[in-house]
């Protein structure tokens, strides 16, 4: 397939980022080395590639340079964001889904990589090791998940980021399923830990790029054959 493929499933609101689509690149401009380093990280000959909370690509633009034939999906709730990726990626093999990763059903063993990019530190572990299922599952045999987001440092951090987030939504009257935009990051160890119990026989934390500690990048592997 040349050119974008765009489908809308049952959605979410994705208004917090629509909101913030004329200032989110140079917001996240600091992290260029980052995108550069996981393009760097995906394994020679890889084919297709999953983009979990997508965004308008920044991560990809690095990805593609390397590898320009290859088939992606990349999946987000904002609609603007999906258009700014279309707009800058639409003529690669590029397939765009605005609905909700933690809910979408993925194609099983389909694909050789899957990416995220700082977007899973809003969720508590109870959210994540589903999803690390379902994005197990995805993966083909020799498969790799690439995740770079922040890291609580103690236990003592993100059982504060928890308990302070809950403070909030109480507060509010926020109701249990609705998203907040909160950072409740898990310690490096219990990120592991979800992902393991997901099924990932290989976890490792890659490194940290110089200058910045709390920014890990983890490979899990699912076992070939």
């Amino acid at each position: 397939m040349v050119g974008a493929d765009r489908r809308r499933a049952v959605g979410g609101d994705g208004g917090f980022f629509d909101l913030r689509i004329g200032e989110y690149e140079a917001h996240m401009s600091p992290w260029q080395a980052h995108y550069q380093w996981m393009a760097e990280l995906l394994p020679d000959g890889i084919g297709t590639l999953l983009d979990i909370g997508c965004g308008s690509g920044l991560e990809l633009d690095a990805i593609f340079e390397r590898f320009p034939s290859l088939r992606v999906t990349g999946i987000d709730l904002s609609e603007k964001m999906l258009d700014r990726l279309v707009q800058k990626h639409g003529r690669r093999a590029l397939t765009v889904i605005q609905d909700d990763y933690f809910s979408h059903p993925f194609k099983s063993a389909y694909f050789d990589a899957v990416v995220s990019f700082q977007i899973l530190h809003h969720f508590h572990v109870e959210k994540k090791t589903p999803l690390f299922s379902k994005l197990y599952a995805s993966l083909k045999p020799g498969g790799i998940y690439l995740e770079c987001d922040y890291a609580a440092k103690t236990t003592e951090i993100e059982t504060l980021c928890a308990s302070e987030c809950e403070r909030r939504r109480l507060r509010d009257g926020i109701t249990p399923g609705q998203f907040v935009h909160f950072d409740t990051p898990l310690t490096l160890e219990h990120e592991i830990q979800a992902m393991k119990a997901a099924g990932f026989e290989q976890v490792e934390v890659v490194g940290y790029l110089p200058g910045d500690n709390h920014t890990p990048m983890i490979k899990a592997v699912k076992q070939a054959g």
